[in-house]
């Protein structure tokens, strides 16, 4: 196996993971969804959340019996426009993937839906599901916390997860406004890409528990888990580059992924219980769709989104920058890019899907990468 970067094709990357999620137990309608979240991500570059998450974040955790691959969702309350959902730590995926779909059927008949869910585990790309909502002429807004991460501002102890707040919104270009990012300044899985390149990580994106800046990886890693470093928020340390902002968005997420639905919050996500054993990491989220036809018509929308993002990107440019981007745009343009050659994948990955193979004795896949 040569420490090279490989592009596997899209179908037989998604087909590879929709038959390691139904040898882990996975019903295949529910092993389809979480297939195409993660190539979903893989689709657009944001490989934190893609094929590299599919063994260490959900096949390991379904073996150490902390993630359930069978899926039950609870309607806990319903009232119109609103509902609240318990995932019964199931599959997020395919717990956020029907519970948008209610939101958008409750903003269709009423011009808004949202619903809160407790009790589920990391649900991928949250822009997969405010994608939905765009796709049927809506905006979609999502939230989720997570296990511990970042440090408040003047803090060292990781209290908040990296909570992403994602928007999407139909335009009249050829994609939608898609902002798809944590509340952190970096994320926990970007961070496994580096250490997966064996990079080192830029000063100011984790700090340990004296305040200090850390950018040794692979450690920062295992010490998140421990809690003796913490991601920074979205503006930095402390207060004269905007950490607070950062600070407080990733907190407002964290009300709303516990309060509306009497969810458990900030420590409680850790996945660990009073006596160091692991358990279900209890996450919520919340989902958001609201009907744009119910305030204008949709085109009207469309081309005012279009000439705001044309206009932005047309503004005078920083001396030696010849492109201004919005959102969404270079995930658009990845696709463009990725859409012939699929996947990469690199050393480490190889070795990921290698084992995944053997392990659910799936031999009839042949990757470039194995060994003659």
């Amino acid at each position: 196996m040569e420490d090279r970067i490989y592009w596997i094709d899209f179908d037989t990357m998604y087909n590879f993971m929709k038959d390691v999620f139904m040898s882990a137990g996975l019903p295949e309608e529910d092993a389809a969804i979480c297939s195409d979240v993660l190539i979903a991500a893989d689709k657009r570059g944001i490989d934190s959340h893609g094929i590299g998450r599919l063994k260490p974040i959900y096949i390991d955790r379904i073996r150490e019996g902390v993630l359930n691959p069978i899926t039950n969702i609870e309607i806990v309350k319903d009232n119109m426009a609103t509902a609240v959902v318990d995932g019964h730590d199931g599959m997020g995926h395919v717990i956020a993937k029907k519970v948008m779909s209610m939101a958008i059927g409750k903003a269709e008949k009423f011009g808004l839906g949202m619903v809160a869910v407790r009790n589920s585990s990391h649900y991928g790309i949250a822009g997969y599901y405010t994608l939905m909502a765009a796709e049927k002429g809506m905006i979609g807004i999502t939230g989720t916390n997570a296990r511990p991460s970042i440090a408040p501002t003047f803090g060292v102890e990781n209290m908040l997860g990296t909570n992403p707040l994602t928007f999407s919104m139909p335009t009249d270009e050829e994609f939608p406004f898609f902002l798809d990012c944590a509340t952190s300044i970096t994320q926990r899985g970007k961070i496994e890409v580096y250490d997966r390149l064996g990079k080192e990580l830029p000063v100011g994106w984790v700090i340990d528990e004296h305040g200090k800046a850390r950018t040794d990886t692979h450690q920062v890693l295992e010490d998140l888990i421990r809690g003796t470093a913490a991601l920074t928020p979205l503006g930095g340390i402390g207060e004269e580059t905007g950490g607070y902002k950062g600070y407080g968005y990733a907190t407002v997420v964290e009300i709303l992924s516990a309060a509306l639905q009497a969810g458990s919050f900030l420590k409680a996500l850790n996945g660990i219980q009073a006596d160091g054993s692991k358990q279900p990491y209890h996450l919520g989220h919340f989902f958001i769709a609201i009907s744009i036809e119910h305030f204008i018509e949709l085109d009207n929308f469309k081309k005012t989104a279009g000439d705001i993002l044309r206009a932005l990107r047309n503004s005078k440019k920083a001396p030696g920058q010849d492109r201004i981007y919005t959102p969404g745009e270079k995930e658009y343009e990845t696709w463009l890019y990725r859409k012939d050659k699929g996947v990469p994948v690199n050393l480490a990955l190889q070795k990921d899907i290698l084992s995944l193979k053997k392990d659910f004795n799936l031999q009839r896949y042949v990757f470039p990468f194995e060994k003659n």
